[in-house]
This record gives structure tokens, sequence and C-alpha cells, in this order.
């Protein structure tokens, strides 16, 4: 008897280990969490539900008119920049890294891949601000673009672009008629594209590409190249092939890259502020703004806070429902 209640005493001990292990090992992180995210999190929610609130005034939440205000006409068009910056970005890294990412993982001796992926990663030992400050070097007026690629092309370019400038202005004729938007006309060489919104994209484009890159890598190197030769076998075309087959298998790396580089280029403040000026306010500087300009709103400005926090939970909720969990661990 005295065996068999050892045994059922010990039996009923353990399920009380199994709880305190995970605890006394996840606590640290949890609690971690929990004071520098979760309470800071309820913190700006509370705060976001107080109009006109400034620093050293009585929180009192009182409704939702800091929300209201976000839909204000100004303020949608600084949220649409938004939106357009981190789609655009997107979209330039899915065209410019797939190629990259496909001849890597397909095409290059598997001893040349581990080098060539490192190369790619290399910008990203430098800060992003000395990125951004390198761009502005190479898009100025007197910068390297300019200088060594467009000037000399500009003879031979700028009646083109004359040309075109002239179709456009009578296509804008008749917009105006029709009371439509008209199209902006081409800028002649040299260009001046610094403090303009290409050179934001092209600055977050740089700066999210590696990550594209990397994601996509991990896709394509699982790719069941027996499949590509049965379609070519059962005479599909390349362009079929890389349709019907190749971006369905990599669908999920797509997925995990596109949507990393859309949420962050959705809160990026660096590129935008540097790269774009006074014409490409964002919703990041917007929130900056709000908290340390001239005139701090904290109240609007964590109502802001918040809708990119909802805006970036439920990215990061598609990400580890349709993202490639494989891919997306190689970053």
């Amino acid at each position: 008897m005295d065996g068999t209640e050892s045994v059922v005493l010990s039996e009923k001990k353990r399920p009380k280990g199994k709880w305190v292990e995970p605890f006394v090992l996840l606590s640290p992180a949890g609690i971690w969490l929990f004071l520098l995210l979760v309470l800071p999190t309820l913190v700006i929610f509370e705060l976001s539900l107080v109009p006109n609130i400034k620093p050293g005034m009585v929180v009192n939440p009182s409704g939702i008119d800091n929300y209201l205000k976000v839909f204000s006409s100004t303020n949608l068009l600084v949220m649409g920049r938004s939106l357009f910056f981190a789609i655009g970005s997107t979209l330039i890294c899915l065209i410019l890294g797939f190629p990259v990412a496909y001849w890597i993982a397909q095409m290059t001796p598997k001893r040349w891949r581990n080098l060539l992926l490192l190369g790619f990663i290399l910008p990203l030992w430098t800060s992003s601000l000395l990125r951004s400050y390198a761009w502005i070097t190479i898009l100025r007026p007197t910068g390297v673009l300019n200088t060594f690629l467009l000037e000399p092309l500009a003879p031979f370019l700028n009646p083109l672009l004359g040309g075109l400038n002239q179709l456009l202005e009578s296509f804008n004729l008749v917009l105006e008629n029709l009371s439509l938007p008209t199209l902006p006309l081409l800028q002649l060489l040299p260009w001046n594209i610094l403090n303009e919104w290409p050179a934001v994209l092209i600055g977050m484009a740089y700066s999210y590409l590696p990550y594209m890159v990397l994601i996509l890598y991990a896709s394509l190197e699982k790719l069941d190249k027996r499949l590509l030769e049965a379609s070519a076998d059962l005479g599909a075309n390349p362009i079929q092939t890389f349709w019907k087959v190749t971006v369905p298998q990599t669908l999920p790396g797509i997925a995990a890259g596109s949507l990393l580089v859309f949420i962050s280029g959705l809160g990026d403040f660096v590129d935008p502020e540097l790269l774009g000026g006074a014409s490409s306010m964002t919703g990041a500087r917007l929130i900056y703004n709000q908290f340390l300009g001239p005139t701090p709103n904290w109240g609007f400005g964590s109502a802001l806070s918040m809708l990119l926090i909802v805006a970036v939970s439920m990215a990061i909720a598609l990400l580890i429902k349709y993202g490639d969990r494989d891919a997306a661990s190689q970053r």
C-alpha cells in the first residue's frame, strides 16, 4: 500500500510541476512585455480619449473626439500618403527582389549563395540615417545622378520630353473641359527629385529590399524543380510556368515579404522626413508633431498611434495566418 500511495502522490504532483516550470521560464519575458508594451499601450489608449490634452494636464477620458478628428480631409490625406508610400515601396521591393532571389536560389552554385546573400544584407550593417544621407548626396540637383548620368543625356532626351509635354498639355485641355484633374508635366533634365515623393520611394525601397530578398530566397530555395520540368514537358511556355507553377509555390513567401515591408513602411519616419521634406508629411511625422512639435496635442497623437497599432496588428495577424513561417524565420 505504501508503494501504491507514493505512486499516486507522485502522479498528482506532476501536473503542478508542468505549470510551474513554464511559468518560471516565461514570467521574465511576460513581465517585460507587460511593462514595456501592454501598459504603455493602455496609457496611450486612455490619453486618446482625452481631447486637447497637453503635458501637465489632468487625464480625464471623455469621448472619441480625437478619433473623429483623424477623419478630417487634411489628416486623411496624410494617412493616405503613408499608405501610398508603404504600398509603393512594397511593390517596388517585390518587383526588384523576386528576380534577384530567384537567381540566387535557383541559378547560382550553392557555394556562392551565402556570399551573395551576405553582400545583399551588408547595407543593413549601417545606420538607416546614414543610408538616407547617402541618397541625399545622390539625388540632390548637383548629386551623382544628375552630374554623371542625366546631364550628358539632356541634349538627347529633353526634345523627346518636350514633345511628350506638348501632348500632355493638349490632353490636359480635354480634361479641364470635362472638369477632371489634369496630369503633371514631365520635368526636363536634369531632374530634381529630392524632397519629392519619388525620392521617398527610392529610399524606402532601398532600405527594405534586403528583407524582401531574404524571405523570397527562403521560399524559392524550396521550389520543387520537378514541377517546373513537368510543366515544360506538358508544353507550357516560361511565362505560363512562372504564373501557374512558380508563383503558387512561393505565394506564402511573397505574402510574408510583402507584409513585412508594408508594416515597416507604414511606420517609417526617417526616409520620408529626410528625402521627402515638408511636402511628404506622413502618419509617423504627424504623430511626432503631436508629442514633440511646437503645438503638442497628446490626445490626438495617441489616437493616431492607436490607429497605427491596430493597422500594424492586423497586418501581423495576416502575416501569421498566410505568411511562410519558415521563410519569415530566415530574417
